[in-house]
Order: structure tokens, then sequence, then C-alpha cells
């Protein structure tokens, strides 16, 4: 059988034993769960224990008085309804009950239908207020998850620069580059209209500009003597500065509404200084876009340390590299030189021929370090004035494969090892190590090869004087297809009959 709903329950206080037992057969009868208690302190207990939808209680009772219950209730629970009846009613009683949030007052004798009345009144509006506390709490949970998502979104935007920010300055190729990515990015990330890092020095009578990017603003060339004073002032503090719009004495240029100077620091000292501007039209910067700046400029620092620390450990390994140059050809005084001479025309031969600038300074490392295998070769055999016997030539043969292995060994340069390993290959595939053959031979290592049989030819060597320049062209002409790339031996003769070559 199935159980009836339950309308709701209420709680009876009253000192009154008939009063009690009446209203719980009627209510009891309506439908209603029904509890009873006669004194205060009884219904706290039950209002502690029981879940009531509303009250009834009498005023003047033992222990605690209905105005007592009525506080604690509105204490306990101020959505839960307190309904007084008194036989004895007066102002002062229903102002104390308004006081305490009684929500109706009743004379006794109190009608049954009347009170019936009252509760389906004051349940009915407790619902409407419970709902609508609800309702408010539901809006305060949706707003504040609307700001929590706002705030996330904010935050996973300032995350997604910053990860811009380290990710541009984590493979730069040298220090220019980093000053000119510092001032692109102002313009990119902080809508600046302009921007320029200054470098600045105690050596330096002013402060100077090493990279710019110019929007609707036209470039300065140079900071006028106002800016340079703030500059320097801002180099001095050390500290990121944001500029008012109309800064007492240091009024800005027409057109510009608002700027910003931020120090780079290397090893806690100023360095240089990004300074960006906005036009009026495009409002002022932001403490947001001084913290980008700042952050930037932090990692286009790091960036500089990195890069000063590799071309200095750059520039040890070529001294060291160039030293075993020297050394060997400090053995032999008829080969003095000879490698620079050798990189130097195969960078004028390659500067000819259009080759970018990269490529020529793998020529002109490639050049340097080319015979660096000799090194390898014993002296006996590396000195001999003689002819070389077959297994002496065998040993000589061995020196591009053991240069190619040194410089291999170091990681850095690939293109340059290749070019030592393959620069006595010949064009028709007779040469070593490899027996590489036309195309197969790559091609800066095809330019080196002309140069160094060049001046191989126009040296003193131990076992013969240099030759004649007219009697080098002519072998090299015969030499064309066979030992030496015809498109590049070419070009050479011609810088040859230029008198480009000496």
């Amino acid at each position: 059988m199935k159980k009836e709903a339950v309308a709701g329950t209420i709680l009876f206080v009253d000192d009154e034993t008939s009063i009690l037992e009446i209203a719980q057969e009627y209510f009891q009868h309506k439908g209603y769960r029904v509890l009873t208690a006669e004194n205060g302190m009884q219904a706290l207990d039950i209002l502690g224990k029981e879940p009531v939808d509303c009250c009834f209680t009498d005023i003047n009772m033992p222990g605690m008085d209905g105005l007592e219950l009525a506080e604690h209730i509105r204490n306990m629970d101020n959505t839960l309804p307190v309904i007084v009846m008194t036989g004895y009613p007066s102002l002062e009683n229903t102002i104390r009950t308004l006081k305490n949030g009684v929500v109706d007052f009743l004379i006794k004798p109190v009608n049954l239908n009347q009170m019936d009345l009252c509760v389906k009144r004051v349940l009915r509006e407790r619902r409407l207020f419970v709902e609508n506390l609800l309702l408010k709490e539901e809006v305060a949970r949706k707003n504040k998850l609307e700001k929590l998502n706002r705030d996330l979104k904010a935050r996973v935007t300032e995350l997604g620069v910053l990860n811009r920010i380290m990710g541009a300055f984590t493979l730069v190729p040298e220090s220019g580059d980093v000053f000119r990515r510092l001032v692109d990015m102002a313009q990119e990330l902080c809508s600046a209209s302009s921007a320029w890092f200054y470098v600045v020095n105690d050596l330096l009578p002013a402060p100077r500009e090493v990279a710019a990017v110019s929007g609707a603003l036209p470039g300065t060339g140079g900071p006028d003597s106002r800016l340079a004073e703030l500059l320097k002032e801002v180099a001095t503090d050390g500290l990121p500065f944001l500029m008012p719009v109309n800064p007492v004495g240091h009024s800005l240029a027409a057109g510009v509404g608002s700027a910003m100077i931020v120090p780079l620091k290397i090893r806690e000292k100023v360095f240089g200084l990004l300074y960006a501007v906005r036009e009026k039209a495009d409002g002022r910067f932001s403490d947001k876009d001084l913290f980008y700046a700042s952050v930037m400029a932090g990692h286009a620092a790091h960036a500089i340390e990195n890069l000063a620390l590799y071309e200095n450990i750059y520039e040890n390994l070529f001294g060291t590299l160039y030293a075993f140059v020297s050394a060997i050809e400090a053995k032999d005084s008829y080969t003095h030189q000879h490698s620079n001479r050798v990189a130097d025309l195969a960078v004028a031969l390659g500067q000819r021929m259009g080759l970018d600038a990269e490529s020529l300074d793998v020529l002109l490392f490639a050049g340097r370090l080319h015979d660096i295998g000799k090194i390898g070769v014993r002296d006996d055999v590396l000195l001999k004035p003689g002819r070389l016997t077959d297994d002496e030539y065998e040993a000589i043969k061995e020196h591009p494969a053991i240069g190619a292995g040194i410089v291999g060994k170091l990681g850095l340069w690939s293109r340059e090892q290749e070019i030592i390993l393959y620069h006595h290959e010949r064009y028709d595939g007779g040469g070593y190590p490899k027996g590489l053959a036309g195309q197969e031979i790559p091609f800066l290592a095809r330019i080196l090869s002309v140069a160094d049989a060049y001046d191989a030819m126009a040296s003193d060597r131990a076992y013969r004087r240099r030759l004649p320049e007219k009697e080098i062209f002519s072998i090299m002409r015969q030499a064309r297809g066979k030992q030496f790339d015809p498109e590049v031996l070419d070009v050479f003769l011609q810088m040859g009959a230029e008198g480009l070559l000496g």
C-alpha cells in the first residue's frame, strides 16, 4: 500500500495539554505531521532532533516563554516561521514578537480553521522564501564560477604570452637578433606603436640605438636630450618606468600618448634599455604591459649571456684548432700561411660566385683548417724534400679523413667537416678519400679544391720552387673537367685574368 505524502511538520508549544491534544488531532487529520512540547526548553530539544516546517507557540510558559523561544529559533533557522498564540494580547508583546521574527500573532481561543489557513499561508511563504534563497545562492555560485572562469582564461592567456616570450629567446643565433626580437615583441605583445633598444655604458656619451621598430610614429635615430636624460635616470635606478601621459619635466613627443622604459640587466648591471611608446589614440600602457616587457628583457638578457658564453667557447675552440694548423705549418717554412691564403682565395671565389654569408663563413673556417689532419702524418713523410714512395703517398692521403675526424668529434660543424674530408676529390672521380665524382662532391669542397691547388703551385715547396702564374693557369686549364669543376675553374681563371688573385 502506497504511503501518502505528509503535508508538512508542525510543532505546537503550549503549557495547556488540552490545546496540544486538539491541535494534534485536527492537523494530523489534515495530513500534517504534528509534534508537541509543553515549554520552550522541550521545543528546542525537539528542534535539535527533528525537521520542522512551522511552529505555533504560546507566550506565557514556565522555564522559557514563547518570545525567548522565537528568538532562539530565529538564530537557529531564520526560514522557520513562528506563529505566536496568546490569551493576553498587548502592544508590547506585539512589538516584541515582530522583533523576534514572528510571522503572525493569533489570539486565544484560536479558531482551528483560522490556524489551518495560517499554516497554509506561512508554509507557502516559507517555500517561496527558501526558493528565493536557493535562487540567490545559485546566482551567487554562477557569478563566482563565471569570475573563476574569467580569471582562469586570463591566466591561460598570460601563460601563453609568457611561453611565447620564453620561446622567442630560446634559439637566437646572435646578439643583434636578440635586440631586434625584443623590439618586435614589444610592438606585438604590448601593442607598442614604436619601440627602440638602447645600449648604455659609462664610456658612451649618450644611449646608443641598436634596434628599432616603428609603426605610425617616425624612428628617432637617437634620443633627444630630454629622452637621453630620462634613459640615464632609469639606467641609474635600474627599475622599470611607466611614463604618465604628461610627465612633469619630460613631455612626450607629439602624437605619443604613453611610454615605458625597461632596463635589461646582465649580472645585475644595466646593459641596455627598451623604450616603447603608444600613440594617443591607442591609450596608455598598463601594468601588465610593463610586466610583459620586463619578462622580455629578462629572457633577452639571459639569451645574451648564453650567446656570450657560447661565442667565447667558440672563439677559444677556433683558437685551439688554428694553433694546430700553425704548429704544422711552422715545421715547414715552405707551407707557412698556406691555409690562410687558401681560405682567403676560396672566400674571394665564393663571393664571385654569389655565395651567401653563411656559406662564405663555412668556406673561411674550412679553408683555414683543411690541412689540420696533417698533424696525424709523420714528420719524415710530411717534410720529405724528395719524391714520396707509394706508402708515403698513401700516408699523406689520410690527412683529409683525419682532419674531418678531428672537427667531427667537436660536433659543431658538419658542413665544414664535409669540405675538409672531400677537398682532394677530383671532378672525374680519381681523387681521395672516397673517389666521388662531379656533383657528388659538395660544391664548397669543389671551390676549396681549386684554391688549394692554385696556392700549392704558387708557393715554394721543399721539393720544388713556385711555378710561374702563366704555367699554373695552363696546368689548371688542362685539368678542367678532370680535377676541377669546369664552372668553378672558369670563374677562378677569369679572376686571375683580372688580376684579383694576388
